[in-house]
């Protein structure tokens, strides 16, 4: 830890101050370790009372040095706003974590949020499992919350493909909650990333919750909610979703259900409706081909020969124009126009206006 996140680390520990105070200090200040150094009418200046320079824990207190210690054994890593390696959605949200507890490391790929009730059905479960293999698979991030439930098997159906997953905490980084997810808990931190913006020893408490789901939609292209009662936390999660300009996913229920109650209703106002993940993955990566369409398109290029299989391996999921293709096949537009007419009938291409074709 260099000394910039030690002094980051120092002024998070400070009671009374928060994610604004950190803003405004490194605005003002330009760095944090520069505030530590400022005397208090400064912090006056700056917008912040003097008397939160006189409650900053010293560098050799037992406070510092025990949380220090902590972070160092555990390795736990302090991302801050103004570091590269910060999320670029998150970054992007009204109220961004100034900073982050990181266990692991954060997944390159693009990210997709998952969640939905602690006392979700089996086939609640059963659904999301899937949902977020299929995800995972096709290279997409799962974030979640680690609770009970959808979050869960979330996480599970993630790490079963071998994919990626960030856990978003409501507690300190180093609590394991709930304490049955322990198991959970340290595989994704092995090969993902457990991130919170609350500090060590800090419990869960329940006011926490609406925070860590403004960080769990803020990393994420998308939020699907799985399953919702009318009141459930799960839908503060699609609020700031929409706050967020996030697209807005859910999954229709039983109407005789309780936990279908909430994610109908979102339904209703214009959430997207979700039966499997390729209508997740074509909403949010249209231009990218799911591997069970590639693994159509491989099959049929197998039953293709000479001058036809050199006309579909040509096109792809951008639009060709016929002269084109003909051109670089050395075809004939007669002969073309044969070619592409049987693939067009055995599914394997489509035609688009202006004599343009794609993979079908």
């Amino acid at each position: 830890m260099n000394t910039t996140q030690q002094a980051l680390l120092r002024l998070h520990l400070t009671p009374g101050l928060g994610r604004i105070a950190l803003f405004k200090l490194h605005h003002y200040f330009g760095s944090f370790d520069a505030a530590l150094q400022a005397p208090p009418q400064h912090w006056r200046e700056a917008g912040l009372t003097e008397a939160l320079c006189h409650k900053i824990p010293a560098e050799n207190g037992e406070k510092f040095q025990q949380t220090y210690r902590k972070l160092v054994s555990q390795q736990i890593h302090l991302i801050s706003f103004w570091d590269d390696i910060y999320p670029s959605l998150l970054r992007e949200i009204h109220d961004p974590p100034a900073l982050l507890y990181l266990r692991g490391q954060l997944p390159e790929q693009e990210c997709f949020a998952i969640v939905g009730s602690r006392r979700a059905t089996s086939a609640g479960l059963t659904l999301t499992r899937e949902l977020a293999n299929t995800l995972a698979q096709h290279e997409v991030c799962i974030v979640s919350g680690l609770a009970r439930g959808v979050d869960s098997a979330a996480h599970r159906g993630a790490l079963d493909a071998k994919g990626a997953t960030i856990a978003v905490l409501g507690c300190g980084i180093d609590q394991i909650y709930p304490p049955e997810n322990s198991k959970l808990f340290h595989e994704i931190q092995q090969k993902n990333a457990i991130i919170t913006e609350y500090p060590p020893e800090t419990p869960p408490l329940a006011g926490h919750f609406p925070g860590r789901n403004r960080i769990i939609s803020g990393l994420s292209r998308g939020v699907l909610i799985v399953e919702a009662a009318e009141k459930s936390g799960s839908l503060i999660t699609g609020d700031f979703a929409l706050e967020q300009g996030r697209e807005l996913f859910a999954i229709p229920g039983a109407l005789q259900n309780p936990n279908s109650r909430g994610t109908n209703r979102l339904l209703k106002e214009g959430a997207q409706l979700v039966t499997e993940a390729y209508d997740i993955l074509q909403s949010l990566w249209p231009n990218q081909p799911t591997r069970q369409k590639q693994s159509q398109h491989n099959n049929f290029a197998d039953q293709l020969e000479g001058s036809a299989l050199s006309v579909f391996q040509l096109l792809g999921h951008e639009p060709r124009h016929s002269d084109d293709i003909a051109r670089e096949c050395g075809l004939t537009p007669m002969e073309l126009s044969a070619i592409l007419l049987d693939l067009e009938l055995r599914g394997g291409i489509q035609t688009l206006p202006g004599n343009h074709y794609i993979r079908g």
